[in-house]
């Protein structure tokens, strides 16, 4: 077996686990294939990355990444079917699709393969991530066990039964879009109150990440938080009262439906 990881597309999400595995795995050991010949090429530079094509990939990796999206699953399958039927060495498909299910994947693999189904978020890149995950019960206990390993740097893993994963996603999978929106909001508020742009960005950006520190480190319900920073007949009191006219946690809610439904959707 030539290498420990092949990717299969190097986007945005598989690119950012591409960047998580490469800070524990030797690039020697990696490998990657994508259309777009300036995704493969930045791996190469940054890490050793070998560069070939999916068949490659499939024919001679241990942990196979099918980092493709949903719609695109069953060409990129059926693209590396003889590959994987040739194989006589053990191997994984690990896959991100959104929707598609570990026994999905199978069904367009053709074969009974073990399969690591992973739905991971953008801040793996800098290793501050969630990467939700379940089995379909082939892989083996030391095969997951050095997938693991290999993934430590992305962030936080948690295991969850896959009837689950969809709802989680559209919490921490989706959930980078919809932070990301609220810091430039708040940011835009602050320089409409007369703040430089990058002054203001910064303080929004590091409002949010202190404060979700504070809610993991202190175990605090966020409701708690909340009321420890509205002081009576204060400025902030009166800013929450302005996010509840403007219906900011049914947006929010309703945004985390939309996009569970969504994930279902593209399951079908």
């Amino acid at each position: 077996m030539k290498y420990e990881f092949g990717f299969i597309g190097c986007g945005n999400m598989g690119g950012a686990i591409a960047d998580a595995v490469a800070k524990s795995v030797d690039g020697s050991k990696l490998a990657c294939a994508d259309y777009d010949a300036g995704k493969c090429a930045r791996l190469k530079e940054a890490y050793g990355f070998d560069v070939t094509d999916a068949a490659g990939i499939a024919a001679n990796s241990r942990f196979i990444v099918l980092g493709v999206k949903p719609q695109m699953m069953a060409e990129t399958l059926a693209s590396v079917r003889d590959a994987l039927m040739t194989r006589t060495d053990r191997f994984i498909l690990v896959t991100m699709a959104a929707g598609l299910t570990s026994e999905r994947i199978t069904e367009l693999a053709l074969g009974e393969y073990p399969v690591i189904r992973i739905m991971p978020n953008t801040p793996v890149s800098v290793g501050e991530g969630v990467v939700l995950y379940c089995t379909n019960g082939r892989v083996e206990s030391d095969e997951l066990e050095a997938f693991k390993s290999a993934m430590k740097y992305a962030g936080v893993l948690d295991a969850l039964p896959e009837k689950l994963i969809d709802a989680a996603s559209a919490v921490s999978g989706c959930g980078p879009a919809f932070v990301s929106m609220m810091i430039e909001a708040m940011a835009d508020g602050g320089v409409e109150c007369g703040l430089p742009r990058d002054k203001a960005l910064l303080y929004a950006a590091e409002t949010f990440a202190g404060t979700a520190k504070l809610l993991l480190e202190t175990g605090k319900h966020p409701g708690k938080l909340k009321d420890e920073v509205c002081s009576p007949g204060g400025s902030t009191i009166v800013g929450v009262h302005e996010l509840e006219c403007g219906g900011m946690r049914a947006a929010l809610m309703n945004a985390v439906y939309a996009s569970f439904e969504k994930n279902a959707e593209l399951g079908k």
